[in-house]
């Protein structure tokens, strides 16, 4: 899955991991500063957030363009020395450019989160009554926004088109290396469908789940300051009463509790979506050679075959009650829950309409991007269900040893054995 597209893959990923890491803690410990050397200095401290599209080509914003290049050049260059690769152009180029983007339209997020407070208290003081303006001054602060939003969603419409191409690139990788085995892989049960459709099903997963998981990380990254700017306004919290960081900490508490409620309901699912993908597939071959063969899918068979799938299904379906109880619960508590963490400062007029506007979105923001796994998580269910076929698949290639339960269905697949005469699990 992953060898045939990116060069050396554990080392490839643990040396993208650090290498980020490191150009990340250089931009904070210096590396912004580094900019006035080249005329593109950071923004003075204590200044206003520059409001509106003029912001994403401000002084500080290109220098970072500048140096996002750079640290991409380098760490393709090394790859290119040291282990050449016939996708990595797809692997290490266009996955940066992926990146970009996806963190380019987190800062139009952070600009229009910028926008809300002066807008908002501005139109706070129309409503009230204590603002004087004309019509055009209103229509240039809402043509601020629609600048910002025109922007973003040209970009998102380009990167959606860019991970398109970037999946299906990674299919055809994982379609040729299958391919280029075929003599070592026929002989094994369902290996027409592992290669044409779970290669087909792992590349849409990662399309939707990978473009949310890197969203939802640079979300964090960018929104993190921007709450703990505006929490300035706020001084304690429901029940809890004063305490340091206590939106930050607000936001923390009430996502680990929605993830860890949702995977202890959820821990089931993986296991049984597995068996699903197992007893689907006997069942299609079956019929598949039906199509050749007169003396196979008969009726006493598929009945029996379709019987498995039947049983199942209804068992996935009663184990998914009580985790879309707790899932949508949660989801709807979490509709409300920032109004009641800014409940005390609004009762006692501590913040302005932009604040209460500018706080709900960037504590939005934070919340939505650390429930990740909770908000993906029938998707990792089925990824996961995928990963196992398509990595007990593979192991015959690589001459691994697999988990015991893998290992075993492997064994059973390779023997060419039917559900109905598997042991019992």
């Amino acid at each position: 899955m992953f060898v045939s597209f990116f060069p050396q893959p554990k080392l490839f990923f643990t040396s993208a991991a650090l290498w980020s890491l490191a150009a990340i803690l250089f931009w904070f410990f210096g590396g912004e500063q580094l900019g006035a050397v080249f005329g593109l200095p950071p923004a003075a401290a204590g200044a206003p957030p520059i409001i509106g599209i003029a912001v994403l080509w401000s002084k500080p914003f290109l220098w970072f363009y500048v140096y996002f290049v750079a640290c991409v050049a380098v760490f393709y260059a090394f790859w290119s020395w040291y282990a050449p690769h016939p996708w990595q152009n797809w692997s290490i180029l266009m996955t940066a450019v992926i990146l970009f983007f996806i963190y380019f339209n987190v800062q139009i997020s952070v600009a229009v989160n910028n926008w809300y407070g002066p807008f908002f208290d501005y139109v706070q003081g129309l409503m009230s009554g204590t603002g004087k303006s004309t019509d055009s001054e209103f229509y240039i602060g809402l043509a601020d926004f629609s600048w910002l939003a025109l922007v973003g969603m040209n970009v998102q419409v380009i990167n959606a088109f860019i991970v398109s191409h970037w999946i299906f690139r990674w299919r055809t990788a994982m379609n040729d290396y299958f391919m280029a085995n075929w003599g070592r892989l026929r002989h094994i049960e369902g290996a027409s469908q592992r290669i044409q459709e779970d290669t087909m099903r792992f590349s849409q997963i990662m399309e939707d789940l990978g473009s949310t998981f890197v969203q939802s990380i640079m979300t964090l990254i960018a929104f993190l300051p921007v709450l703990i700017q505006l929490q300035a306004h706020i001084t304690e919290l429901p029940i809890v009463g004063a305490v340091p960081q206590p939106l930050v900490i607000a936001a923390l508490g009430w996502c680990l509790f929605g993830t860890i409620s949702v995977m202890v309901a959820g821990l089931k699912l993986p296991g049984l979506q597995f068996r699903n993908q197992r007893v689907e597939a006997a069942y299609r071959k079956e019929l598949v050679y039906g199509e050749d063969h007169p003396d196979r899918a008969q009726p006493a068979t598929t009945t029996q075959l379709f019987a498995n799938v039947r049983r199942n299904y209804f068992k996935l379906y009663f184990h998914y009650i009580y985790f879309n109880v707790v899932r949508y619960t949660y989801l709807q508590a979490d509709n409300i829950f920032s109004l009641l963490i800014l409940g005390p400062s609004l009762v006692a007029h501590k913040i302005t309409f932009g604040a209460l506007n500018q706080i709900s979105n960037a504590f939005g923001k934070v919340t939505n991007s650390l429930q990740f796994l909770l908000n993906s998580w029938s998707t990792i269910v089925e990824l996961q269900s995928v990963h196992k076929r398509l990595r007990a698949f593979e192991a015959t290639l690589l001459g691994e040893q697999l988990p015991v339960i893998d290992q075993h269905y492997l064994e059973r697949e390779q023997a060419g054995m039917r559900p109905e005469d598997q042991p019992a699990s």
